[in-house]
């Protein structure tokens, strides 16, 4: 019982002792925000990754693509093993583009990742309706324009009528002109439907710094739905690729808060894809959805027996991903070890205090010893105060950093309000707040490394004051 109200009067007593509780604090409320940011960022890029390339992807090698891909979702459909697995499949064709459009009178040129696809097969997977602007979490997206982008299509075009072919009249047996034949002509007031496209926001929009709504940057519009753009890609099948292109209409946008999809899919019609780069039939990829991700594995294994004897390449969607979720993960560890460099700080700290008391109380572990202490018991005391700092500091730093963790959307508003900068630059990922994900097992983990540190550099002292001769300690002067 001595050995804990020493503890605790060494603990009111000793303010210079606070310092180290302050390091502490302030070390695992650093590792806490940092850690839980890095995670938030990490979250969203893989959510972000995982929705747009589903549980499982089976693709081509170069932008020829492969044909059959109905046999093939439909032979995956008869095996009962991946038949039970699969939620969902859709085919995607992918090729870099050329995106040209006008702004203020001068041409436009961007280079951009056109993507066709069946927009009701894509939603079934996730990842995709989810993130579209004005059909967002529609049961039934589709590439069509709204009432809005109709108007602003039909302001922009005047209405072009081809004239039809005149067609061949045939003469009766007595020279009698037959009766006209009006499907012959065609209706020439026929609605126009252009083949739309889906932009990505960032494509189609950007960040004006020079004006604040709420304190961040409004958004203006470079493509509003229902003017056109025009993509030029190369066929996909030919052994000379040539250029191909077609106008298409924004109809809509996809807005991830990815900036490098933002600012590079486009989403067209996957039949339209198929026609004009002369790949009917043909795909470079099928995304698939599967049931439980936990069986991941064993149905890439599963495809590739189905599949060995054909040159496509099954992966699942984080193998895809690998190095860039591999570099994440391995930024994450070595800044954790930065960080805890913070605590050991707060360490050498509690080494210096200690050795310092130690001297300053040899009188008083003389007597405390000359009464029958142990030199365990006097190593415990040390030891135990070591341990309350670190208790003390991880509770406070714990509160902190949730404190801080919880709020930092606000602290970083009000610092860019008195600073007149932007600490997050939203340009980079077009995120509205900074995303954070607090884990439970990480903060668990925080707290024991700092009390093991606060504990392990109170050890040395400990030893000192424990191996000290009672007689001695008496004498000290």
């Amino acid at each position: 019982m001595y050995k804990l109200l020493l503890c605790w009067r060494y603990l009111r007593t000793r303010y210079l002792a606070m310092l180290c509780i302050v390091s502490v604090m302030l070390g695992v409320a650093t590792l806490i925000v940092v850690n839980s940011v890095m995670s938030g960022f990490s979250t969203k890029l893989r959510e972000r990754l995982h929705g747009l390339l589903s549980d499982v992807v089976i693709e081509s090698h170069d932008i020829a693509g492969f044909g059959g891909y109905e046999e093939k979702m439909a032979k995956i459909r008869k095996d009962p093993f991946l038949n039970q697995q699969i939620e969902h499949m859709a085919p995607t064709l992918e090729i870099f583009a050329m995106l040209q459009f006008n702004y203020a009178g001068r041409p436009v040129n961007r280079t951009v990742r056109m993507i066709g696809i069946d927009p009701k097969q894509r939603a079934a997977l996730g990842g995709f309706k989810e993130h579209l602007v004005r059909q967002k979490d529609s049961d039934n997206p589709q590439f069509k324009l709204d009432a809005e982008g109709q108007k602003r299509y039909d302001r922009l075009h005047l209405p072009v009528f081809d004239p039809p072919d005149v067609p061949k009249i045939d003469f009766g047996p007595d020279g009698e002109i037959p009766p006209p034949n009006n499907e012959d002509l065609g209706d020439p007031f026929a609605e126009f439907k252009p083949q739309c496209a889906i932009l990505g926001y960032a494509i189609a929009h950007y960040r004006d710094p020079s004006t604040k709504e709420n304190g961040k940057s409004v958004d203006r519009v470079l493509l509003p739905p229902g003017t056109d753009v025009i993509l030029t890609t190369v066929n996909g099948v030919t052994a000379k690729p040539r250029p191909v292109y077609d106008r298409f209409t924004v109809c809509d946008y996809i807005k991830t808060e990815m900036s490098e999809y933002d600012s590079q899919y486009v989403y067209v019609p996957l039949k339209h894809m198929q026609k004009l780069r002369a790949m009917e039939g043909r795909v470079t990829s099928i995304q698939i959805k599967l049931k439980d991700e936990a069986e991941s594995k064993k149905v890439v294994e599963k495809l590739h027996d189905m599949f060995a004897s054909e040159h496509l390449s099954i992966q699942t969607w984080d193998e895809k991903q690998g190095p860039l979720l591999a570099a994440i993960a391995i930024e994450k560890k070595v800044l954790n070890v930065l960080l805890f460099l913070i605590i050991a700080v707060a360490g050498f700290g509690i080494l210096a205090i200690f050795s310092m008391i130690v001297m300053e109380k040899t009188r008083d572990i003389g007597v405390l010893k000359a009464l029958g202490a142990s030199n365990g018991g006097v190593m415990k005391i040390f030891i135990g105060y070591g341990l309350l700092l670190g208790l003390v500091g991880a509770a406070l730093g714990t509160g902190l950093g949730l404190v801080i963790t919880n709020n930092v959307n606000q602290i970083e508003s009000a610092i860019a309000s008195w600073t007149g900068s932007e600490i997050f630059d939203r340009n980079i990922y077009y995120f509205q707040e900074i995303p954070t994900h607090i884990e439970a097992s990480m903060i668990i983990w925080v707290n024991l490394g700092s009390i093991l540190i606060a504990m392990l550099f109170s050890v040395l002292p400990a030893l000192r004051a424990a191996m000290l001769h009672p007689v001695r300690a008496l004498r000290f002067e």
